[in-house]
């Protein structure tokens, strides 16, 4: 087995990975020793939403809707569920009717205003738990984008199998 000497601290190399493992302990010290270089969505504190992290999200919100929602019932039906079960997850969460989210299809309503506007937004909708692309819907700060996560989660869980019933929290 070989070691890493790094200060009075011998950490084991395993393998390949011993140049990475060198970089990255390089790394945590420089940021020990100057936690203004860290980049700021890996800071604590107040500023837990990076730039970056902004700028992607302006870029979700900014698509078109009839680009999106198509994607949701692809991944659906890939499963062997239905356009009409999307469509009442939709209409469960974000208050509009089936019809309205089919006019919305043909029209330049971007993602966020779909959301922005909504009629009714389901109070049951924060009881939805679990993680989505990594991420925890229930720990999202910025409500436009929990918003959006909590439709992803819902069609996951259709995806997955889960009965109508369990998904609409009834």
């Amino acid at each position: 087995m070989k070691y890493i000497i790094h200060g009075s601290e011998a950490i084991p190399v395993f393998g390949r990975k011993w140049n990475l493992r060198i970089r990255a302990v390089h790394s945590l010290d420089s940021f020990a020793n100057n936690p203004d270089s860290m980049p700021s969505g890996r800071r604590n504190g107040a500023d837990n939403i990076c730039e970056e992290d902004r700028m992607e999200n302006e870029k979700i919100f900014g698509m078109y809707f009839a680009k999106v929602y198509p994607m949701l019932i692809a991944r659906a039906e890939r499963k062997g569920r239905t356009k009409d079960e999307v469509d009442g997850i939709a209409s469960w969460l974000i208050g509009y009717s089936s019809d309205a989210i089919r006019g919305f299809l043909h029209s330049d309503l971007v993602y966020g205003d779909f959301f922005r506007q909504a009629p009714a937004l389901n109070p049951g909708r924060r009881l939805i738990r679990g993680t989505v692309c990594g991420v925890r819907v229930e720990n999202i700060e910025d409500s436009l984008m929990q918003e959006i996560r909590y439709l992803d989660k819902l069609v996951d869980e259709l995806a997955k199998g889960k009965k109508m019933e369990q998904i609409l929290r009834k």
